[in-house]
């Protein structure tokens, strides 16, 4: 898959919920965790079997105005807000930073403001911290993975990747001559 991203919580309160976002991450390549507003402590890990805060970079950030990502990394909230963008039409940024709100709350309108993009996940009321993770985390790799195309039916089967074709180096400087 190619590009990165990083997911995170602002002021979550359930240390069961940090750590099992934490363990479903790292199953799902994330290349950072981070928190905003929250205090990160052992005990967020009891959840997480996977011991993710050996493996992957875990930020803590004070407040959304000290949030630092990297270069080109878009900040992605996942909140039911009436304005988001349902997360099956959402086109995922190579590079992103998702952000989720706390389980008994919103993300703030801080947060909000410092977004370039807000999805929800269409489901008819509130989903776990968690398992929205997860889900926003399935979808990213459904679409920036490379799959077969699924069948057309349930009976069929699903068509085979073609074989990644190498060529020639493409130069931009000079004209490429018409085949």
């Amino acid at each position: 898959m190619r590009g990165y991203f990083g997911i995170g919580v602002e002021s979550g309160d359930k240390s069961g919920n940090l750590g099992n976002l934490m363990r479903t991450a790292h199953g799902f390549g994330a290349s950072f965790l981070f928190t905003v507003g929250r205090d990160y402590n052992k005990d967020d890990t009891f959840s997480d079997t996977s011991r993710t805060d050996k493996e992957v970079p875990l930020y803590a950030f004070e407040s959304v105005d000290t949030i630092m990502l990297p270069a080109r990394c878009v900040l992605v909230g996942v909140e039911l807000t009436e304005d988001a963008v349902d997360l099956p039409s959402f086109a995922h940024p190579r590079q992103a930073a998702y952000v989720l709100g706390r389980e008994r709350g919103s993300l703030t309108p801080e947060m909000l403001a410092r977004c370039a993009h807000v999805i929800r996940i269409p489901t008819s009321f509130c989903l776990n911290q968690a398992t929205a993770g997860a889900v926003v985390m399935y979808d990213r790799m459904r679409m920036l993975g490379r799959w077969p195309a699924r069948p057309v039916t349930m009976l069929g089967e699903p068509e085979p990747l073609l074989e990644h074709r190498y060529g020639e180096p493409i130069s931009r400087l000079k004209p490429q001559a018409k085949q």
